[in-house]
């Protein structure tokens, strides 16, 4: 289909303009045009068909225009809305892909896309887990919280360990992960359901529910009343102050998303920011300890799923307002 240069309707997720404030439905729009199933001559590109896509909260930041350099671009007014996502290949002018194949990596928020950034795509091989979790599980999310836990923090058996956001995409792993080194494990979320979902699915071994903590210093010290050895942090501000004073000589902050690096004297704490592109090198040894895993069910994953494109703006404003329940997924096709 793809070599014949057939024209087919494609449904699309444009972004209107910039926000300030709390990004709303609205800063988005869908709208239909039509897309050639075809590369130019000699383009070294893919088109794919989107199946999944990732709602993901670094996607706020790229709602805003930037006044200064920043690890992610703003997303440009009056085009497609661009983010993580799986797809089939349906031609290639790259010769590490052929139509058929399976992917996941940066694509548009629409049912066809041309992508001309083929290296920063992976190729699926293990298909015999939903083709969703490479959204998640994995993805960049599931990369993220091994880089971060594994690589930043480096935990030892018996450590204490706190997670903010714990019930998210990221947040779900890295609790699995450290009660699977031996950790202690304590994740704060926003909502009773949440907060049962650390404790009954997951295996934290304590959650609560930090909308219901008026002192954070209080609650932290009630469950770690030795201190914190790695603190994955998620969410900053008022969280981030109540941990400082609760980390333990030598303790460790893994900071998803900021490139910096600091030493909290007093304690001798090592606060380190991270990107999760820094770690691509690790896939193959990601999936080598997850896949497993997976399927020997000693790790699980939620997913919060949303059929249809339609409806990726009001699942992604979701996010931001901590509506969804684990990893946010819209479905484009399930072919």
């Amino acid at each position: 289909m793809a070599s014949d240069g057939v024209e087919v309707s494609n449904k699309q997720v444009i972004f209107k303009d910039y926000v300030t404030g709390f990004p709303k439905e609205s800063d988005m729009e869908l709208r239909t045009s039509t897309a050639k199933l075809k590369l130019p001559q000699g383009s070294t590109g893919l088109v794919v068909k989107n199946l999944y896509l990732s709602c993901d909260p670094y996607m706020r930041g790229r709602m805003t225009k930037h006044d200064r350099p920043s690890y992610v671009q703003s997303f440009n007014p009056g085009q497609t809305v661009t983010g993580y996502g799986v797809a089939k290949v349906l031609e290639s002018g790259d010769p590490k892909f052929k139509p058929g194949d399976l992917v996941w990596g940066p694509t548009g928020w629409e049912e066809y896309s041309v992508i001309t950034a083929t290296e920063s795509l992976f190729k699926i091989h293990h298909t015999d887990v939903p083709l969703s979790y490479y959204t998640g599980l994995l993805g960049m999310p599931g990369m993220t919280a091994y880089a971060g836990f594994f690589e930043v923090c480096s935990p030892k058996k018996g450590e204490t360990v706190y997670i903010s956001a714990a019930s998210g995409a990221v947040g779900q792993l890295v609790g699995q992960f450290a009660k699977l080194t031996g950790c202690y494990v304590v994740g704060s979320a926003g909502s009773k359901e949440k907060v049962d979902l650390l404790k009954n699915k997951f295996g934290f071994d304590e959650a609560f529910n930090y909308k219901d903590e008026p002192d954070l210093d209080a609650a932290l010290r009630r469950y770690f009343p030795d201190g914190i050895d790695i603190y994955f942090e998620n969410v900053g501000g008022k969280m981030l102050d109540a941990v400082l004073p609760n980390m333990r000589l030598k303790g460790r902050i893994a900071v998803c998303g900021m490139i910096s690096r600091e030493r909290i004297q007093r304690t001798r704490v090592r606060m380190e920011g991270f990107l999760v592109s820094s770690y691509c090198h690790l896939y193959g040894k990601f999936l080598e300890t997850v896949l497993p895993a997976i399927k020997e069910g000693k790790i699980t994953y939620v997913e919060d799923v949303v059929e249809g494109l339609e409806n990726a703006p009001a699942a992604l404003i979701g996010l931001f307002a901590g509506r969804n329940v684990g990893k946010q997924v819209v479905v484009v096709s399930r072919e």
